[in-house]
C-alpha cells in the first residue's frame, strides 16, 4: 500500500510539468497560427485586397498581435477596407504602442498632436514620441526636435538639437531641415551652417529645404542651384571624412567619403578608391578601387589618374595593360604630377605601351627631376652617365645623382660614391666614395655593401 501511495505521489508531482509543457506547445502553435494570419493579411494588402487584409489582421489583432493592431490602424486612418475613422485608427495604434511598437507610438503621438481621433494633448503626444524616439525611430526623434524648438514654455534648444541630430544621423530629411532652422534662428553666424543642413535635406527631397534655399539664394527655381548645393554638401562630407580619418575612425571616414563620392565629388571618389585598394575602413577590393579611381580620373583628377595607371600596370582590379597604363600616366603627367612624369619616362625608356624613345624618356624624367623627385633625378643622372637621349656628361650626371642622394635615395648615393671612386665628373676621392657608399649600405643597398667589403670598410 505504501509503494502504491509513493507511485501516485510521483505521478501527481509530474503532472504540473506535463501540463505546463502542453500549454507551451499550444501557445507556440497559437503564435505560429497568429503569425500566419498576419502574413495572409499582408499578402492581401500588397495585392490591394484591403477587405481580405482587414479580415486576417482583425483576427490576429483579437489575439493581441501588435503589428496587426498597427496595420488595422493604418486601414482605419486611410479608410482602406473599412469606413474611415481616426478614432478607430487611434484606438488600434494605442494598443500596438502599449506593446512597444515604435511606429505605432509615433502615430498615436501624431494623433494626440493634431487631435485626430483623440482629444488634442501635447503632453500625450510628447510622451509617445519620446518612447518611439528612444527606440531610434527617426520620425519621432524629429517630432521631438520640433516640439522643443518651438518658442514657449516647453522650448529647450539643447533637447531640440539633440533629437534633430539623432535623426539626422539616419539621413532623415526633415531632421536635416530642422537642424538648419535651429542654426539659422539660434546662432548669429549660423546661416552658413544652416545652408549646409538645408542642402543635405534638399538633396534627399525635402520640399521645405528647397523652398528655403531658393529664398536664400534669390533664384526662381531650385534647379538653378542644385549642382552648386550638391557640390557644397559633398565637400562638407569629404571634409568630415578627413576629420574622422585623422581620429583613426577609418570605417566612419569611408562612410562619409562614399556619400560624397556618390554625389560625384572627385576627391572623395579618389580617396574611396584608395581605401578599397588598401582595405582601410572597407573590405579590400581592387575591383572597387579601380571603379572609384576611374570615376575620379575621368573628372581629370591627377592623383586618381596616376593610381589608376598603376592598377593597369599591375593588373589590379583591371586587366593588365601597359597601353592603358601609359594613357593614364600621360594624363596625370601633363597636369604636372611628378610621379606620373617619372613613370611615363620609364615607359618610354622600356617601350611599354608606347614606342621606345630615349628622347621622350629624358624629357619626362627631367620634368619630374626639376620638381625635386629623387627617383627621377637619379634616372636623369643615369641617362647623362651613359649618354642615352642626351649628350654624355659625367658632370651633369653627378649633379643629378647628388640632388637625389641628398634626399636619401639609396641608388643615387651608391652611384655618387661610384663616381667619386672612379673620378667621373668629380675629382677622385675615396673618402667621399666611402661616405656615400655607407649611406646607401645603411639602407640595404647590396652593391654599396659589396664595395665597402672590398675596401675593408663596415657600415
Amino acid at each position: 500500500m505504501k509503494k502504491l501511495f509513493v507511485f501516485l505521489l510521483a505521478i501527481l508531482t509530474w503532472m504540473p510539468a506535463i501540463a505546463q509543457s502542453s500549454a507551451e506547445i499550444d501557445s507556440w502553435f497559437s503564435e505560429a497560427e497568429i503569425d500566419s494570419w498576419f502574413n495572409k493579411g499582408s499578402e492581401g494588402y500588397t495585392q490591394g485586397n484591403y477587405t481580405e487584409a482587414i479580415k486576417w489582421w482583425r483576427k490576429a489583432a483579437e489575439q493581441g498581435h501588435a503589428e496587426s493592431y498597427f496595420y488595422m490602424g493604418v486601414c482605419y486612418y486611410f479608410g482602406r477596407g473599412v469606413e474611415q475613422s481616426y478614432a478607430e485608427a487611434a484606438k488600434y495604434w494605442e494598443k500596438a504602442a502599449e506593446q512597444g511598437y515604435a511606429d505605432a507610438q509615433n502615430n498615436i503621438g501624431l494623433c494626440y498632436l493634431n487631435g485626430q481621433g483623440v482629444e488634442q494633448s501635447y503632453a500625450e503626444a510628447t510622451k509617445w514620441f519620446r518612447k518611439a524616439a528612444e527606440q531610434g525611430l527617426a520620425e519621432a526623434q524629429t517630432e521631438l526636435g520640433w516640439y522643443y524648438l518651438e518658442e514657449g514654455a516647453t522650448q529647450n534648444l539643447a533637447e531640440a538639437k539633440k533629437w534633430f541630430e539623432k535623426a539626422a544621423e539616419q539621413d532623415y530629411p526633415n531632421a536635416l531641415y530642422g537642424l538648419g532652422v535651429y542654426y539659422h534662428t539660434n546662432d548669429e553666424d549660423g546661416l552658413s551652417e544652416a545652408i549646409k543642413w538645408w542642402g543635405q535635406a534638399a538633396l534627399l527631397g525635402d520640399k521645405s529645404a528647397k523652398i528655403t534655399l531658393v529664398s536664400v539664394y534669390c533664384v526662381e527655381d531650385y534647379a538653378e542651384i542644385e549642382d552648386e548645393i550638391a557640390s557644397s554638401v559633398a565637400q562638407g562630407w569629404y571634409s568630415k571624412g578627413k576629420e574622422l580619418y585623422k581620429q583613426q575612425s577609418y570605417t566612419e571616414a569611408a562612410k562619409w567619403w562614399r556619400k560624397a563620392a556618390e554625389l560625384g565629388y572627385a576627391e572623395a571618389q579618389n580617396i574611396l578608391g584608395c581605401c578599397y585598394h588598401a582595405g582601410q575602413g572597407v573590405e579590400q577590393s581592387y575591383t572597387e578601387a579601380a571603379k572609384w579611381l576611374r570615376k575620379a580620373a575621368e573628372q581629370g583628377l591627377a592623383d586618381a589618374q596616376f593610381i589608376l595607371a598603376c592598377c593597369y600596370h599591375n593588373g589590379q582590379g583591371v586587366e593588365k595593360s601597359y597601353t592603358e597604363a601609359a594613357k593614364w600616366f600621360r594624363k596625370a603627367a601633363e597636369q604636372g604630377d611628378a610621379e606620373a612624369q617619372n613613370h611615363l619616362g620609364i615607359y618610354y625608356y622600356n617601350g611599354w605601351g608606347v614606342e621606345e624613345s630615349n628622347t621622350e624618356a629624358v624629357k619626362w624624367h627631367r620634368k619630374a627631376a626639376e620638381q625635386g623627385l629623387a627617383e627621377a633625378q637619379h634616372n636623369l643622372g643615369f641617362y647623362y652617365s651613359i649618354g642615352r637621349g642626351v649628350e654624355q656628361s659625367y658632370t651633369e650626371s653627378v649633379k643629378w645623382y647628388r640632388k637625389a642622394a641628398e634626399q636619401g635615395y639609396a641608388g643615387a648615393q651608391y652611384m655618387l660614391g661610384f663616381c667619386y671612386h672612379n673620378g667621373w665628373g668629380v675629382e677622385k676621392n675615396d673618402t667621399e666614395a666611402v661616405k656615400w657608399y655607407k649611406k646607401a649600405a645603411e639602407q640595404g643597398h647590396v652593391k654599396a655593401k659589396a664595395e665597402l667589403i672590398l675596401k675593408g670598410e663596415t657600415w
